[in-house]
């Protein structure tokens, strides 16, 4: 019987045996978890959009092979997030020796406190179980980062006590050795200091801890998964090429290659304040798509999802102001809370040295490009004609900023056109009726059929 809060029943290592628990190593447990969700068709990556053909085939075999893991990818592809999704792959509950410092499995202590209490104890020795969440642990490398950090250090409050200095329970363990029997993260590898790569060198090979001069042995047990940029990898040189030896597979991430996943990360990941419809989620994903691809920005820092995701908050947030000021009850987000992205969000991409005072230009002609795009496709086929010749004939269609869904679309024409650009986009409310009717004639103005003007107010005129 399993509790939720306290894991399994058995509470000491006679109770343990009694049950027919079988030990098995941090990576061995992976592996027998891995096979299992394999052969019975469940997908151990939930969440991972993108990477199903590249990505995640080399990482199960990694997995399968027992080797510790390097990703290697520009900033926002989701290094992170895989890494901490390997967690699900872990026991959900293990035991471990009631009070031990390093969460020892009670068939192999590793410490010299918990192999003396294990002596005395027997059968007796007490177990308690520990849920697969507090088996991992993540570390951002810095530059600052010590010895002390990851490996551990002498603690002073324990010689105080009146131990010895070279008694191996005055060590204080860091991050790697309180990690023993789960996975170990570490992000930006490449940033931490040489001497620090050393004292890794050491716990993930030699499996033993080198603090202030004396060694201590100890059968180390951990997953060490670790992120970095290609090129502080591969080119600087920021790693020392022994711990770049001692992973035993370089697995490369990507941004989304398909725009369905593109799409899919945004709406997966943004928390937005209103509702943003899909074909505008759509603008900001190839807006992003632009982005990577433009030789006005950097590639080397690459444009990360976040700027995706951070753009369609941005843009929900922008309705949702609209809609407080106009008294709408339910903000849908349009074409013109796209503008709000590009003096928000141009802080988070990396231009060209050349183009230093150019940033809002680059920003908003890629905008419209992207615009058009998705206008295109997903108005294509449908003869707009008619709205043209209606805005000829008529008055201009005014909306922006302070222009509430109502009063868009007591000004448009009466054309019979709207409702199939209404059936067209999925809009059933007011506010995705506006919203439709606007893209609609964004896209005629990017296809140079009508024309536009805006004012310094945030008012938006098409005719």
């Amino acid at each position: 019987m399993t509790d939720a809060s306290t894991g399994p029943a058995p509470t000491t290592v006679g109770e343990l045996r009694a049950s027919g628990h079988v030990y098995r190593g941090i990576k061995d447990e992976i592996r027998h978890n891995l096979i299992a969700a394999l052969r019975g068709d469940i997908d151990p990556w939930e969440g991972i959009q993108g990477f199903d053909d590249t990505v995640i085939p080399q990482l199960e075999r990694a997995l399968l092979a027992g080797h510790d893991v390097v990703l290697l990818g520009e900033r926002g592809q989701g290094k992170t997030r895989l890494i901490r999704t390997i967690v699900g792959l872990l026991d959900e509950w293990t035991p471990v020796i009631d009070g031990a410092e390093l969460g020892e499995h009670p068939y192999h202590p590793i410490t010299p406190a918990s192999v003396r209490r294990a002596a005395e104890l027997g059968d007796d020795l007490p177990v308690s179980w520990r849920h697969r969440d507090d088996r991992y642990s993540e570390k951002l490398a810095t530059p600052d980062t010590s010895v002390g950090d990851l490996v551990g250090d002498v603690d002073p409050i324990k010689v105080a006590e009146g131990r010895s200095l070279g008694d191996p329970e005055t060590i204080h363990f860091g991050l790697i050795p309180r990690a023993h029997r789960g996975i170990v993260a570490v992000n930006e590898l490449p940033d931490l200091a040489e001497r620090i790569q050393v004292a890794m060198l050491n716990v993930m090979e030699e499996r033993d801890i080198q603090v202030r001069g004396y060694s201590l042995r100890l059968p180390l047990d951990v997953l060490l998964v670790a992120s970095a940029n290609p090129e502080d990898y591969t080119n600087r040189g920021r790693i020392i090429t022994p711990l770049k030896d001692r992973f035993g597979a370089e697995i490369r991430t990507h941004y989304p290659i398909d725009l369905d996943d593109e799409v899919a990360v945004i709406e997966q990941e943004a928390d937005t304040v209103a509702s943003v419809p899909p074909y505008l989620t759509e603008v900001l994903a190839r807006f992003t798509r632009e982005l990577r691809e433009s030789s006005s920005v950097d590639q080397r820092s690459g444009v990360s999802a976040r700027f995706a995701i951070a753009a369609q908050e941005t843009v929900a947030a922008s309705a949702l102001h609209r809609a407080v000021l106009g008294g709408e009850e339910l903000p849908v987000a349009r074409v013109v809370d796209l503008d709000s992205i590009v003096e928000v969000l141009r802080g988070k991409v990396e231009f060209e040295a050349g183009e230093e005072g150019r940033e809002l230009a680059v920003l908003g002609h890629l905008l419209r490009r992207a615009t058009a795009d998705a206008a295109r496709e997903n108005l294509g086929g449908v003869d707009l004609g008619p709205l043209v010749a209606a805005l000829e004939q008529g008055g201009p269609v005014v909306t922006g900023e302070d222009v509430s869904a109502e009063q868009l679309l007591d000004g448009l024409p009466e054309v019979h056109v709207l409702a199939e650009v209404y059936e067209r986009l999925g809009a059933d409310t007011d506010g995705e009726r506006a919203s439709a009717a606007e893209f609609a004639l964004e896209g005629l103005y990017l296809a140079r059929r009508i024309g536009k003007e805006s004012d310094d107010s945030g008012q938006t005129v098409y005719g």
